[in-house]
């Protein structure tokens, strides 16, 4: 017990003392004030009124009040495609001749709209808009020709929406990109931190002058990494949030009690990685490159019902999947704490069985070394 003591006294005071992980905390700061706004709005969209009757100018006004256009009135094309094609808008939208007399006759209307599609969220936050929009300007014309035939505005409201839609605020409320990368993004981040710094002590260790550390001693060395990463995890799941302004359901009690097993699993997954590679260059190298690849199969960006069953299999291996979906449940769902049990214990069953695996493979190598090195002394 003194052993392990004495090593996660060293381990930590050495952490504190060249304090490297606030690096994370900086890091976060500059990636995530892309997200200080939390959503799009102002989008420069360039229109070109060709009807130029009641009807346009009605649609170009109800566009331009949306948060997320801000209109530029064109007279050519040409000149609104090249400033589409410089990037000074997002979209160019024309309105078609006899606008108001096609809708006047009840024809189909085609109103062009010509987006940047390299800008997947700007190009669908702007159909949205110019749908809402069109949807609000048929309604007011389809009142007015009700409320002409005799109808009161309760029938004629009846009529057009017969079905009312109710949103609920539950997960991340609004439609907010922002919303729904932030949390998986600040779960990456602290796996991917906590998997350099376990990987890096586990060689320190490993390479100390004594040889190889006793079980305390690895052990002590392990759980100095905690208290540094679960108050890294109280900045980045409860404080960081609240300076940007995102919604927050859990205290900081719930939230630590979520990130605990979760440190554990990682934990586990550096053992792991540091016994199946034992090398400095490919242990960074492979945490280089398996960075993004594990944050595109968290399920933040991509749904994990919609992948294919065997990368759902990969998926479910990673700590990330499961941290992500217990700790955005409780801090941003309001789900209580047994709600994300089976996530708690998913994630403790991952982390006993990297460690066991990482035990295995460390004593596999082991023998083969041994094995390796009785034949040269026979020779």
């Amino acid at each position: 017990m003194k052993s392990y003591w004495q090593t996660f006294s060293r381990v930590l005071i050495g952490m504190l003392e060249r304090p490297m992980w606030l690096m994370l905390i900086l890091s976060l700061c500059v990636m995530s004030l892309v997200y200080a706004n939390r959503s799009v709005w102002d989008l420069p969209v360039g229109v070109i009124d060709q009807d130029h009757s009641s009807a346009s100018r009605e649609l170009i006004r109800q566009l331009d009040a949306t948060s997320k256009i801000a209109i530029k009135t064109y007279d050519s094309l040409d000149q609104a495609q090249r400033d589409l094609g410089w990037r000074e808008l997002f979209a160019v939208i024309i309105m078609p001749v006899d606008l108001e007399k096609k809708i006047l006759h009840g024809e189909n209307i085609v109103v062009p709209v010509y987006g940047d599609a390299t800008n997947r969220l700007a190009n669908g936050q702007i159909q949205q808009d110019v749908v809402t929009a069109y949807q609000q300007l048929l309604n007011q014309y389809n009142t007015s020709l009700l409320l002409r035939s005799g109808f009161s505005e309760r029938q004629a409201q009846i009529i057009l929406t017969p079905i009312q839609g109710q949103t609920l605020d539950v997960f991340n409320p609004g439609i907010s990109f922002a919303a729904i990368v932030f949390p998986g993004l600040l779960v990456m981040l602290l796996q991917h931190s906590l998997l350099i710094a376990s990987v890096r002590v586990s060689i320190a260790l490993k390479s100390a002058p004594s040889g190889k550390p006793s079980i305390p001693v690895y052990l002590g060395g392990l759980s100095a990494l905690l208290p540094i990463w679960l108050f890294l995890s109280i900045v980045l799941f409860v404080l960081w949030p609240w300076v940007l302004g995102y919604r927050q359901t859990a205290n900081i009690a719930e939230v630590l009690l979520l990130t605990f097993p979760f440190l554990l699993a990682v934990l586990g997954l550096g053992k792991l990685v540091t016994e199946c590679l034992r090398s400095v260059e490919m242990i960074y190298l492979t945490l280089a490159f398996i960075t993004t690849p594990i944050f595109y199969l968290s399920g933040t960006i991509w749904p994990l019902q919609a992948m294919p069953g065997w990368v759902r299999a990969i998926s479910y291996c990673i700590p990330s999947t499961w941290a992500t979906k217990a700790i955005a449940g409780v801090n941003q769902m309001g789900m209580s704490l047994n709600e994300v049990g089976n996530d708690v214990l998913m994630l403790l069953l991952l982390g006993a069985a990297y460690t066991v695996i990482g035990i295995g493979v460390g004593l596999a190598h082991n023998s083969v070394a041994l094995r390796g090195l009785f034949r040269k002394r026979r020779m």
